[in-house]
C-alpha cells in the first residue's frame, strides 16, 4: 500500500513539472512571436526624445549665483528661478582675459567661440563668427531679441554685428540694419540719427526700406501689426527699473513671441536684463534687486509660454558677475538681504545656468560657456556647425 501511494507522489511530481515546463515554454514562444517584441528579452522601446522648436536664450548681464539667490529670497520663495528642473554652472574667461567683459562672453554664449576682450561677433584675429540668430534666421526660423540697454551694447550687438571694439556704434548700427531679424527691441535711438553719426547715415531708411515698423513708445509698439518690429525706446539708455521705467522686458517679450510665434518653422529668441550689469558696477542692492524683480516677471512669462507650448528650450545665464557679491545674512521670511559688494568691476568666478525644456537636462554640471550653443543645436536635433 505504502509503494503505491509513493509511486502515486512520484508520478503526480513529474507530471505536475511537465505541465509546467510546457506551459513556460508555450509562454516563451508566445512572447517570442509577439508583434511587440524582437525578442523575450527586448524591452519595451524608449519613446524619441522631443526635439526643440523654438529656442530662448536669456542673460542675466553680470548676474552671479549671489545674484540669484538675492532674487530668489526677494521673491520670498516664489522666485521663477526655482521653477528650473535643471541647472549647472559656466566658465567664463575670455580668450586674452581670467576676467570676461560682456562683449567676449556675449559672443562666447550665442557663437560658441571665445574672443579677446571688447572684441563683439569676432574671433580674437578679426574673423566674423556667426550667432545662433543668424543661424536660425538662415534656416528660415524667426529670429529677434529684447534688451533693457541700448540694441547697439555689447550683448545684443554680439548676436548680429561683427567689429574689434564694442563701441563702433556707427559700424555695429550698420550691421544691425542689415541683420535680417524679425524683433528687435531696446534703446540708443540717438546712434540711429545722421546729425549723430561721423559717416552721416542713416540706418533707420535702411530699415524702413527692408520693410521694418519702427516704434519709439511701448504704446506704438504694442499697436503695431507688422512682424518685422524695430522699437527704440529712449535716445541712448533706460533708467532703471525703479522708480520709473516702462516695463519694457515684459511687454517686449510678450510682443516679441506674439511675432515669433507666427513662423511655423520655430523662433529663436535673446533676452537681456542688461541693467542687473550696471546696478552692480553701481554696488547698488536696491537697485540690483529691483532690476532682478524685473527679470523675474520676464521668467514667468517665458517660463508660462514655454510650460504650454511644450516644445520651447530656455536656457539662462549670464555673460559674467559684477560686483564681487557677498550674502552676508538676510531674513527670507521677510525677503530681506545683506549685500556687501567687492568691487565695483567684474568678477572670474563661474555664473549659474538654468535650463528647460527638450534637452534641458544636458546643461546640468560645470561647462564652458562656448559649451551652451552646441547643446542647444543638439537639443533642436539639427546638425549645424558652428561657423
Amino acid at each position: 500500500m505504502k509503494k503505491s501511494i509513493l509511486a502515486l507522489v512520484i508520478f503526480s511530481f513529474f507530471a505536475s513539472t511537465s505541465f509546467a515546463q510546457q506551459t513556460v515554454a508555450a509562454n516563451i514562444e508566445k512572447v517570442k512571436k509577439s508583434d511587440n517584441s524582437g525578442s523575450w528579452f527586448d524591452a519595451a522601446p524608449s519613446p524619441a526624445p522631443r526635439k526643440a522648436k523654438n529656442i530662448i536664450i536669456i542673460i542675466g548681464d553680470g548676474m552671479g549665483t549671489a545674484q540669484v539667490y538675492a532674487s530668489v529670497v526677494a521673491q520670498k520663495g516664489n522666485s521663477n528661478f526655482l521653477r528650473f528642473p535643471f541647472s549647472g554652472f559656466s566658465r567664463t574667461y575670455s580668450h586674452n582675459k581670467y576676467t570676461t567683459d560682456s562683449g567676449a562672453g556675449g559672443t562666447a554664449i550665442v557663437s560658441g567661440h571665445k574672443t579677446d576682450n571688447k572684441h563683439i561677433g569676432v574671433l580674437a584675429d578679426g574673423t566674423p563668427v556667426e550667432s545662433f540668430l543668424t543661424t536660425c534666421h538662415n534656416l528660415g526660423m524667426a529670429s529677434g531679441f529684447v534688451v533693457t540697454s541700448s540694441v547697439l551694447d555689447a550683448t545684443p550687438a554680439s548676436t548680429y554685428a561683427h567689429a574689434p571694439y564694442r563701441k563702433m556704434f556707427d559700424t555695429i548700427s550698420l550691421h544691425m540694419s542689415q541683420c535680417g531679424f524679425d524683433v528687435m527691441i531696446g534703446g540708443g535711438l540717438s546712434n540711429f540719427r545722421p546729425e549723430n553719426r561721423k559717416d552721416g547715415l542713416n540706418p533707420l531708411d535702411t530699415l524702413i526700406k527692408r520693410g521694418y515698423d519702427i516704434t519709439y513708445s511701448i504704446e506704438e509698439m504694442k499697436k503695431s501689426s507688422s512682424n518685422r518690429l524695430v522699437t527704440l525706446f529712449c535716445e541712448n539708455y533706460y533708467g532703471p527699473v525703479a522708480p520709473g521705467r516702462d516695463p519694457i522686458l515684459t511687454e517686449g517679450t510678450k510682443k516679441a513671441l506674439d511675432i515669433l510665434t507666427k513662423n511655423p518653422k520655430g523662433f529663436a529668441l535673446m533676452i537681456e536684463g542688461s541693467q542687473i550689469d550696471w546696478a552692480c558696477h553701481n554696488n547698488d542692492a536696491a537697485y540690483m534687486e529691483a532690476e532682478l524683480a524685473d527679470f523675474e516677471q520676464m521668467l514667468k512669462i517665458v517660463l508660462d509660454f514655454a510650460e504650454r507650448d511644450g516644445n520651447t528650450l530656455v536656457v539662462v545665464t549670464a555673460d559674467h558677475e559684477t560686483g564681487g557679491l557677498v550674502l552676508l545674512g538676510g531674513d527670507i521670511e521677510k525677503g530681506k538681504n545683506e549685500c556687501k559688494y567687492t568691487t565695483d568691476g567684474h568678477s572670474g568666478v563661474m555664473v549659474p545656468v538654468f535650463s528647460f525644456g527638450p534637452g534641458a537636462e544636458t546643461f546640468s554640471g560645470i561647462q564652458n560657456n562656448i559649451d551652451i550653443l552646441p547643446k542647444v543645436y543638439k537639443a533642436m536635433g539639427k546638425n549645424i556647425t558652428i561657423k
